[in-house]
């Protein structure tokens, strides 16, 4: 009799674990479904954080849980990017990624091109670039990396020229072999900073970066003297560590920020001064 209990009570007892494995079984495979991923991006205020935001439901529709965390500058995105704070940044274009990289040692990968921000000329003194008289100021940024696009931007539109057969986009002030008005270049103000120079009414005329100058409340279609092209080299791009942009999220990441959907918000919201990489 004892015998038959016990084997009844294992009987039952096998049932019972059998059950509750079953049912943790059925409760992982729920979870798994219901999982989500995070991303943790950082980016400038306006217009890239902007843009995200317009990307965070399309992304959770895709099981991507998208954290956007703001930043003013251009150093610490990349640092907190390289000490693992960020999954990705979006912020910067490809030559300054680049420089970033060559002078810090960071190991990073463009996952991604997604617009590009016009740089522009803006002057509270003169109305057209051809008005700037002899010997004047121009302020740039104090980023290296700013300065070959900027001076790039002004042999296009005739006003200096830089030397034949160097890469552009690591020009210097030193590369201008032909400069007719005696322009001056002050290089030392951050380029955060620009708008309010602008705003001071310092120098004869600033160049601002299309963010910089959104954030301040300007239009850099209406309220540049002069302006670069949609042909410019300097694409904004999904940044991340080496290796993280095979990951699915960060791939998954690009592929809402270049839908249609989002590019059409860029041309509307932005009327031209935040273009598509698709332009």
């Amino acid at each position: 009799m004892k015998k038959l209990l016990s084997l009844a009570f294992i009987l039952v007892l096998s049932i019972v674990l059998a059950a509750c494995g079953s049912g943790n079984e059925s409760s992982g495979g729920g979870s798994k479904e219901s999982e989500t991923t995070k991303l943790v991006v950082g980016a400038s205020n306006v217009p890239h954080a902007e843009i995200l935001e317009e990307a965070q439901p399309l992304l959770k529709e895709k099981g991507i849980e998208l954290e956007i965390k703001p930043f003013q500058d251009y150093i610490l995105p990349n640092k907190a990017l390289d000490e693992k704070e960020l999954d990705a940044n979006y912020f910067q274009h490809i030559p300054y990624l680049e420089a970033q990289m060559k002078e810090h040692g960071y190991k990073f990968a463009n996952a991604g091109g997604i617009h590009i921000e016009p740089i522009g000329i803006y002057s509270k003194k003169y109305k057209k670039l051809e008005d700037l008289p002899k010997g004047a100021t121009i302020i740039m940024s104090s980023s290296v990396a700013d300065h070959g696009r900027a001076l790039s931007m002004l042999e296009a539109k005739g006003v200096i020229t830089l030397k034949e057969g160097i890469d552009k986009t690591t020009a210097t002030t030193k590369d201008i072999v032909k400069n007719e008005k005696g322009l001056k270049f002050k290089t030392d103000i951050e380029a955060s900073l620009l708008p309010q120079v602008y705003e001071n009414n310092e120098g004869d005329a600033v160049l601002i970066n299309s963010n910089y100058a959104i954030d301040a409340g300007l239009n850099p279609v209406k309220d540049s003297i002069a302006i670069e092209d949609s042909k410019s080299p300097y694409v904004n791009v999904i940044a991340v560590r080496a290796g993280d942009e095979n990951k699915e999220a960060i791939k998954s990441l690009v592929e809402v920020l270049r839908s249609e959907k989002i590019q059409e918000f860029i041309k509307k919201e932005y009327k031209g001064a935040v273009l598509p990489v698709s332009e």
